[in-house]
């Protein structure tokens, strides 16, 4: 071999060691960033980018659920489980399992995924479809939708007996008929 040779074999070796190097240094600081960012990711972009997944969504006062994620909302989720569906107020969630690594931003939602949980509880109500009302305490009733305002639910409950129900006390709502 002649001295360029060894000349341009020695620069070459340089040259990636350098590389290898540069990569191992940009690969941790890449790592570093994805850790950063990561506080700007909700559960409800998590959730988003899990629509279509068989999930199980383990509710404060009902315990786990489970079914296809349908749809996703702002403060809600449709859950379409075997033999029901499932409006769920995402503050009741405790935990989910078999969501999505991937995350969709907010600003990537569609303008119908931005409705709130009173969009989805008129839908029920205009329906006049039986569901049964779960609290976030445990508590559980069988209701007809009425009306839904601002922040609650108007339901006959019973025999006909009109309860209001805020939205911060319900967890769930499961379709009956």
């Amino acid at each position: 071999m002649t001295w360029e040779a060894e000349l341009f074999a020695f620069l070459d070796d340089l040259e990636q060691q350098a590389e290898a190097m540069y990569d191992a240094e940009r690969g941790v600081e890449l790592a570093d960033r994805s850790r950063a960012e990561y506080h700007h990711v909700s559960l409800a972009s998590r959730l988003m980018a899990s629509t279509g997944c068989e999930v199980v969504l383990d509710l404060a006062g009902t315990g786990p659920v489970g079914g296809v994620l349908e749809r996703v909302g702002t403060g809600w989720c449709l859950l379409r489980g075997p033999a029901q569906d499932w409006v769920v107020r995402t503050e009741a969630v405790l935990r989910v399992l078999g969501a999505s690594e991937r995350s969709v931003p907010e600003v990537a939602w569609s303008p119908v995924a931005k409705l709130g949980l009173g969009s989805a509880l008129r839908r029920i109500a205009e329906a006049g479809d039986r569901c049964v009302l779960h609290l976030a305490d445990g508590a559980r009733h069988e209701a007809v939708l009425r009306r839904v305002g601002a922040d609650f639910v108007e339901a006959h409950v019973g025999e006909g007996r009109l309860e209001l129900v805020p939205f911060s006390a319900l967890a769930a709502v499961q379709s009956r008929d």
